[in-house]
C-alpha cells in the first residue's frame, strides 16, 4: 500500500507541475514554480493520508505540520514575487536554454522540481502512514520543527520588513536571528526536514534517511547557500564584512570585526 501511495503522488505531483507549466507558457515566467515548491509536498502528504483508512496521531500531526510549513512558505513566496518580473536565476537558465525554453521548462523547471520534491518528501510517508504510538523520538521531532519553523518564519517575517524600508536599500540585514546565521531561513528548512525524518524514524521509516541528505545538500550547495552568495557581495559591498562576523549557516554569536581585534 505505501508503494501505490508513492506512486500516486508522484503522478499527482507531475499532474499538478504539468498544469502550473501551461500557465507558465502562456505568461512567459516560470518564477511562479517557486509558490508550487512547497504545495508539492502537501499534495504527497495528502495523498498519503487519503491512502489510509483512519490516521494515527502521528500521521495527523505530520500533516498538519506539513500544512502549515508548506502554505506559509507558498504565500509568503508568492506575495514576495508579486508583480515582479521573472526571478533572475530563472532569467539566466531561459538565456542558456534558448531556442525552445518553453518547452524545455517542462522538465528543466517543472518536472525536475516535482520530481525533487517527491523523493524529499519519502519520510512523510512512513510517519504519516504508520499506526504505532507516539514516543520519546517523536517529541524530539516536534521541538526540532518548531525551532526550524521559527528560524525560517521568523526569517523570512524580518527580511520582508527590512526590505520595505528604502532607507535599507542596498544595505544587509544583520540584525535579529540574522545576526546568528547569514541564511536563517535555510537553517530552519533544515531543521524541518530533519524533523519530518525523525518522525518517519520513530515510525519506522529510518530507510528514507536520503531525503534529508538530499534537502540539506540543495540547501547548502546548489539552491540554497552557494547560490545566493555566489553574486550578492558584488550587489552588496557590505556582505564581505557580515560574512567574517556572521555563521554561514549554523546559528552561533557573532563575531567581532577583525580591524576591531586588531586595534585592541
Amino acid at each position: 500500500m505505501m508503494q501505490h501511495a508513492y506512486t500516486i503522488a508522484l503522478l499527482a505531483i507531475l499532474l499538478v507541475g504539468f498544469i502550473s507549466w501551461l500557465f507558465s507558457v502562456v505568461k512567459k515566467d516560470v518564477s511562479f514554480v517557486d509558490s508550487l515548491w512547497s504545495l508539492f509536498f502537501l499534495l504527497a502528504a495528502a495523498v498519503f493520508a487519503f491512502e489510509i483508512e483512519a490516521l494515527s496521531v502521528r500521521g495527523k500531526l505530520v500533516l498538519v505540520l506539513v500544512a502549515i510549513w508548506s502554505l506559509r512558505l507558498s504565500v509568503y513566496i508568492t506575495a514576495r514575487n508579486w508583480g515582479s518580473e521573472e526571478d533572475y536565476r530563472y532569467q539566466t537558465i531561459r538565456k542558456n536554454n534558448e531556442p525552445g525554453f518553453a518547452l524545455k521548462s517542462l522538465y528543466i523547471v517543472f518536472g525536475l522540481q516535482g520530481v525533487l520534491a517527491w523523493f524529499i518528501a519519502l519520510p512523510l510517508l512512513p510517519a504519516i502512514s504508520s499506526g504505532n504510538e507516539l514516543g520519546v523520538i517523536d517529541i524530539f521531532a516536534a521541538a526540532i520543527w518548531i525551532i526550524g519553523f521559527v528560524f525560517e518564519a521568523g526569517g523570512d517575517y524580518q527580511l520582508a520588513r527590512f526590505k520595505r524600508n528604502p532607507e535599507n536599500r542596498g544595505r544587509v540585514l544583520d540584525t535579529g536571528l540574522w545576526k546568528f546565521t547569514r541564511h536563517p531561513n535555510y537553517f530552519g528548512d533544515f531543521c524541518i526536514w530533519w524533523a519530518f525524518y525523525l518522525f518517519a524514524v520513530s515510525a519506522g521509516g529510518w530507510w528514507s534517511i536520503a531525503s534529508p541528505l538530499l534537502m540539506s545538500f540543495l540547501l547548502l550547495k546548489v539552491s540554497g547557500v552557494a547560490m545566493l552568495e555566489n553574486t550578492i557581495e558584488e550587489r552588496r559591498p557590505e556582505y564581505s564584512d557580515y560574512i567574517r562576523r556572521t555563521n554561514a549557516f549554523f546559528p552561533g554569536p557573532s563575531r567581532r570585526p577583525a580591524h576591531i581585534e586588531e586595534s585592541n
